[in-house]
């Protein structure tokens, strides 16, 4: 008897064990220590990964570990718009960004580019808009609740063009967006660029970096075919490039209400030129030579695809597609066509050049609705927050910057609580509050501030007239080459706006 209750005591000792330790573990202070403790250990193993994987590691990142980020900078030239803006989106002025792991830049940036899209019950139905030059670029409806495939609504919501990276592709980060954006009533669509996304590629001509000829016809369709619908646009990343180049470009006849972009390349040329950490250079541009090798046999008349193939870099890449090619129509362009592109028909002479008609803000100036640029601090894929052309946020009343703390490449993941998903970005949060704002702010606002939500009729054009001069000069936008500033400058600090949107063009 007394053995049989040795054997039964020896069978049941590792559960007592393991019962014993989970109670132990319980207990405040050794949960405390236990979570400290493995928290060190998964930080030194991810300082390890990163140093393998050459990733640049932020020193306060382990700091973030232990508590969360609540506040922004916001920074633009004093306006009635920014004002209200202040007022009504309480999410451009506190987040509650996830701490690490989670809110580790580089696991954001990942999870946002390649993490695997969550089931959220939302499909796409696919266009195909044939453009002037016999090329094709796609638009993807959003299919939700709510939503039919034949675009018909109960009523006429705002329209929510949305603009992928420049390489092309719908990620889960736009994907999220997408269904934060057709759960608040928003109806949206998806632009993709000619031989992106599985879009048919049917000339030899390819789209610039900065090139809004395409994304141009893309809004004439929508707006034929939404009339009545406001119409905003939001950017990823570089595809900010095509996004505020159509802006500056229009002007004031865009058909667009205001306009966003998460994590915006605003310098093309300085973007190109500036190194980023090895495992994303490599997927970027493993990426844009997949897309040429696709096409490559009907490139090879007027391009040489091996010498562009061998390409050791982005720049070198962008350049040796763009730049500097022998042959007088090398994209096999009719002259009607190549007569209605310009200078755009045609290769640029060499890499500056190329950026003369490209770089993003170069009609910065001429923009005349107002656009919301959100950037973190500790983006991996963007050049140092000193780069940033400060000068057009602070003298541009159209333009305004929300910085954070954290928050990677297009990640912005709020901390998980128990009343919001974990999945939840802020991004998408302050994007969307921000578009009801400006369009109630619109609204609201007399016909004499918002002639030209309706149109200008001649009389008002021809009135008006002797002021536009006047209105340009005030606000400059600053397109000098970028230095190190101070971004603590208070709203308060300059003569305020009144919000007028002015005609340029």
């Amino acid at each position: 008897m007394t053995l049989f209750l040795w054997e039964c005591l020896f069978c049941l000792l590792p559960s007592l064990l393991l019962l014993g330790l989970l109670v132990f573990v319980r207990r405040p202070a050794v949960s405390a220590w236990t979570e400290k403790t493995l928290t060190a250990v998964g930080w030194t193993l991810w300082r390890g990964l990163c140093l393998i994987l050459h990733l640049p590691l932020d020193k306060a990142s382990f700091g973030t570990a232990v508590s969360v980020c609540t506040g922004t900078q916001f920074m633009c030239k004093p306006s009635t718009l920014a004002q209200y803006l202040l007022r009504h989106c309480t999410s451009l002025s506190r987040t509650m960004l996830a701490s690490w792991p989670k809110g580790d830049p580089h696991f954001q940036t990942i999870r946002a580019l390649l993490g695997e899209p969550q089931a959220l019950g939302l499909q796409f139905t696919r266009e195909h808009l044939l453009l002037k030059d016999g090329g094709i670029v796609s638009l993807d409806w959003a299919v939700g609740p709510g939503v039919s495939d034949s675009g018909v609504r109960r009523s006429a919501p705002s329209v929510l063009l949305l603009l992928p990276e420049h390489w092309g592709g719908l990620s889960p980060h736009l994907k999220s967006l997408c269904h934060s954006a057709t759960a608040q009533g928003f109806y949206v669509v998806v632009f993709h660029h000619r031989g992106t996304a599985g879009c048919p590629m049917t000339t030899t001509r390819l789209t610039e970096f900065g090139d809004p000829a395409d994304l141009e016809q893309a809004v004439a369709y929508i707006h034929s075919r939404h009339p009545s619908s406001v119409l905003l646009a939001v950017s990823e990343g570089s595809g900010s490039g095509t996004l505020l180049s159509y802006l500056g470009e229009r002007g004031s006849s865009s058909r667009l209400t205001a306009a966003a972009a998460i994590s915006p390349v605003l310098l093309g040329q300085v973007w190109f030129e500036t190194a980023v950490p090895p495992l994303y250079h490599w997927g970027m541009l493993y990426h844009r030579k997949q897309q040429l090798r696709r096409y490559a046999g009907s490139f090879r008349g007027v391009l040489d695809v091996d010498h562009v193939l061998k390409s050791s870099s982005l720049k070198e890449f962008e350049e040796r597609l763009f730049c500097n090619h022998e042959s007088e129509e090398p994209w096999g362009l009719a002259p009607p066509v190549a007569w209605e592109l310009k200078e755009r028909a045609h290769p640029s002479e060499d890499w500056d050049r190329y950026w003369e008609r490209n770089e993003p803000l170069r009609d910065a100036d001429e923009v005349a609705v107002p656009v919301l640029c959100i950037r973190s601090r500790d983006d991996p894929l963007l050049p140092p927050i000193g780069s940033l052309p400060l000068s057009l946020f602070q003298n541009n009343p159209y333009f305004m910057l929300v910085l954070t703390e954290t928050g990677g490449h297009c990640g912005f993941t709020i901390q998980n609580s128990n009343n919001q998903p974990e999945d939840m970005n802020w991004s998408h949060a302050a994007v969307l509050e921000y578009f009801r704002a400006v369009v109630d702010f619109l609204k609201g606002a007399g016909e004499k501030d918002v002639v030209s939500w309706i149109g200008p009729t001649v009389e008002q054009r021809s009135r008006n007239n002797s002021s536009v001069f006047a209105v340009r000069k005030r606000r400059s936008a600053g397109m000098k080459r970028p230095q190190n500033q101070n971004i603590n400058q208070s709203i308060n600090e300059v003569e305020e706006f009144t919000w007028k949107r002015s005609y340029t063009r």
